[in-house]
């Protein structure tokens, strides 16, 4: 990779827990289709075409969503991924540490443009125009963040205060400045100096590696020592738990924007939102005569400015609602005052709390294999509908205290039930004694759906004996 080359670095590890209950801790906004028919994710990979030299990109997430990662990039048809797996979370700043280092590795010294996946960019050409004046900038050895002209004075927002040099041109970056009241936040935007900072950058790796070995030696080793005992897995870079977990936790703001004399900000007009909230995003969505957003199946009376969406395939009917925002799930159904949309993390962490399924994943499951969905249990007995994608595998395994069984509801099985070896087809099923390994293969080329009925005096995931594995799961 030459140096003029741009690696991509998508930071993926958020858990958005204020667009609960369509995002949870185990699959969280970026991963979900919230402002389109891409997932967010994708969506930010998609508007990395037509940026000249711009290589791969570098995905870095949770360990835990390792496999939503994948299964998105190979959607998006992205060949050779470098996928970098956190086994703790740390902030920005290490994120981009190890991409940088990762990046370094060979000899090369590409520029680095970090990107958060839960962005929305409307204007392509205007946001492809910013990263052009960035590049240049960058490869000079300034250290970019792009600033997003405000179009309001929007109390939510970090602001940037730059020195008004050139139009078209990187400005010198004085200072960061924490979010405003709403009289500052009107101060700002009329200023002309000030820019919303959308926590978007680009730099040449061997230029940030160097301001954080002055500003920040500590989080440098132990993300050289992480990335130095890092484990190939699969596809996936997984780094070395303990020295990760070592690593100071902090912002590449305050970790290195904030202390070094090389930033500079390059201004972003682009119709930029970071959908923190519902009311975020009500306002990037495509709206009705009235203001409404209506995603699903929705009828709406006499509504004014709400957000209504049917996750479910279910009927959502609203009758003279007004700035509302409801969101209807599997499993849950959110009510709330688009003023009020902030408190949405105060339920997530009521659920937390109680211990609650909700907080962390939706009614269906995602697995590197495919999906499961439970759709009903009681005491005694789970009932679930599973689809295993063509040639995957479930793990060879066994329960302790559940006995299965399976009925083919479309596509073929080949089941491993003991000693034994069958070919299930539609409307076959097949009993899975208690305590007997077996597992479950789609040999075919559609994807095979069959219903899962368990029974016993324990359901629960965590019994699972995982004695073979072809995504080293344990």
């Amino acid at each position: 990779m030459s140096i003029q080359s741009i690696l991509p670095v998508i930071l993926a590890g958020g858990s958005g827990t204020r667009l609960w209950p369509l995002s949870r801790a185990l699959f969280p906004k970026q991963f979900l289709p919230m402002a389109g028919e891409r997932t967010m994710l994708q969506e930010t990979l998609s508007r990395l075409d037509g940026i000249p030299d711009c290589g791969n990109a570098m995905v870095i997430c949770n360990d835990e969503h390792r496999f939503i990662v994948a299964e998105q990039l190979r959607q998006q048809q992205v060949s050779s991924p470098t996928i970098v797996l956190e086994p703790v979370g740390r902030n920005t700043a290490p994120a981009i540490a190890v991409s940088a280092l990762q990046a370094v590795r060979n000899g090369e010294d590409p520029l680095l443009l970090v990107l958060a996946a839960d962005h929305v960019i409307n204007d392509l050409d205007a946001f492809h125009a910013a990263v052009a004046i960035a590049s240049k900038a960058a490869q000079a050895g300034a250290l970019v963040t792009f600033g997003i002209t405000p179009s309001a004075p929007e109390t939510g927002y970090g602001y940037l205060l730059a020195q008004q040099g050139e139009p078209g041109q990187a400005w010198v970056l004085e200072r960061f400045v924490e979010k405003p009241d709403l009289e500052t936040a009107r101060a700002y935007v009329e200023s002309g100096l000030y820019f919303w900072n959308s926590g978007m950058f680009m730099f040449r790796a061997s230029v940030y590696l160097d301001e954080l070995a002055r500003h920040a030696p500590q989080m440098l080793d132990a993300c050289r020592l992480a990335l130095e005992g890092a484990k190939p897995d699969l596809d996936f870079v997984r780094l070395e738990p303990t020295a990760f977990a070592q690593c100071p936790e902090d912002s590449v703001d305050y970790a290195v924007m904030e202390k070094t004399d090389k930033a500079v900000v390059v201004s972003l007009d682009a119709g930029w939102n970071d959908v923190g909230s519902w009311s975020a995003l009500w306002d990037v969505a495509g709206k009705d005569g009235d203001g409404n957003v209506a995603r699903g199946d929705i009828i709406s009376l006499d509504n004014r400015n709400c957000y209504l969406h049917s996750a479910t395939g279910r009927l959502v009917a609203a009758v003279g609602l007004d700035d509302l925002v409801v969101v209807d799930t599997d499993d849950a159904v959110l009510v709330a005052h688009k003023d009020k949309v902030q408190q949405v993390k105060q339920v997530v962490e009521r659920l937390k709390r109680d211990h609650r399924r909700e907080a962390l994943q939706h009614r269906v499951v995602y697995r590197p294999w495919g999906s499961y969905d439970s759709i009903d249990q009681g005491t005694r007995y789970q009932v679930k509908c599973i689809t295993v994608k063509p040639g995957a595998k479930l793990s060879v395994q066994m329960h302790y205290h559940r006995a299965e069984h399976w009925i083919v509801v479309s596509g073929t099985a080949l089941v491993k039930n003991g000693e034994s070896e069958i070919l299930l087809t539609e409307n076959q099923s097949v009993y899975i004694p208690v305590g007997t390994v077996h597992a479950l293969e789609n040999p075919g080329k559609i994807p095979l759906e069959l219903i899962e009925v368990q029974s016993g005096a324990y359901l629960g995931e965590d019994d699972i004996v995982r004695l073979e594995d072809r995504y080293g799961r344990s």
